[in-house]
């Protein structure tokens, strides 16, 4: 198999596996707090990131890494998995999975913007636009159906989970920065992570043996949303000679989910998140054109 077909296969099966995550959040939220939620699902990726660098024989690497690393993996660690999630897993609290999942796709307008004070970047008028399209289907998203009644069903909610953008796109940008081989990045981000949140559940919570049906949803969510979605992603983008290409593809995945969260969920789809999605992805695929 040629290796663009491999990194067509690679994207269809992380974007099945991501397709079916807001599901999954909303059924293991149903067992666990977020924080809890967030914990378990982190072990479990740990574990899978920890297998892979096993069997490919890369933990050795890890003795090449120095003081500066891991600071520098501390501090990635603390974006994604541990704040990124948390924001995203309270938003999903809050609100319907179907606003709260489409609400985080602006993350690569916002990552254009942002790659001007840290990246020396800069914007163009078709940027300001793109933004303007987006955040016209952000309202009308966040209306859950009622687009003239100018309110949101959780203003608190929303706000977290366009706060979970602007944090991935931090993410992403000192991730472009950091050179080192992109497995262990992640398993030392998720060990680092799984610390923060020990921390955060002796210090909010309390430590609580999840139910079969709340290990079953962190097991997923770990595996198929951060563990082999993450991995396999990262696959599709070194395959291709394309990246963008692939890149794109990830826009079939928000539209998919819409499906599972009506049938499995049981939520009734507004119309409103669909014409604010198709808006939101507008505005995305406008700021790309060259």
């Amino acid at each position: 198999m040629k290796n663009q077909s491999k990194a067509y296969l690679y994207a269809g099966i992380t974007i099945a596996f991501w397709s079916t995550v807001a599901t999954a959040f909303k059924i293991g939220l149903r067992h666990l707090d977020f924080l809890h939620l967030l914990f378990f699902s982190s072990v479990f990726s740990f574990a899978i990131f920890f297998a892979i660098a096993f069997f490919q024989g890369k933990l050795i690497q890890l003795k090449s890494f120095n003081k500066k690393d891991f600071i520098y993996s501390a501090a990635l660690g603390l974006l994604n998995p541990f704040l990124y999630y948390l924001f995203i897993f309270k938003a999903y609290t809050l609100l319907p999975a179907q606003v709260a999942q489409p609400l985080n796709m602006i993350w690569p307008i916002v990552l254009v913007f942002l790659s001007v004070p840290l990246l020396k970047s800069k914007v163009n008028l078709r940027s300001y636009m793109s933004l303007l399209i987006s955040f016209a289907g952000v309202y009308l998203i966040s209306s859950t159906g009622h687009p003239l009644e100018f309110q949101f069903s959780s203003p608190g909610g929303v706000l977290l989970a366009l706060t979970s953008s602007i944090v991935w796109s931090l993410f992403w940008i000192f991730n472009m920065k950091d050179r080192r081989e992109e497995s262990l990045k992640l398993l030392m981000n998720f060990f680092f992570a799984i610390v923060y949140l020990c921390i955060a559940i002796l210090v909010f919570s309390s430590f609580k043996m999840p139910s079969a049906e709340g290990i079953a949803a962190s097991l997923y969510i770990g595996a198929f949303e951060m563990g082999f979605g993450f991995y396999f992603w990262l696959k599709a983008l070194q395959l291709s000679y394309s990246p963008d290409k692939i890149s794109n593809l990830v826009y079939l995945a928000p539209f998919l989910s819409l499906i599972f969260i009506h049938f499995i969920v049981g939520e009734t789809i507004y119309f409103t998140t669909i014409a604010g999605l198709i808006l939101i992805i507008s505005g995305i695929i406008y700021q790309k054109i060259r």
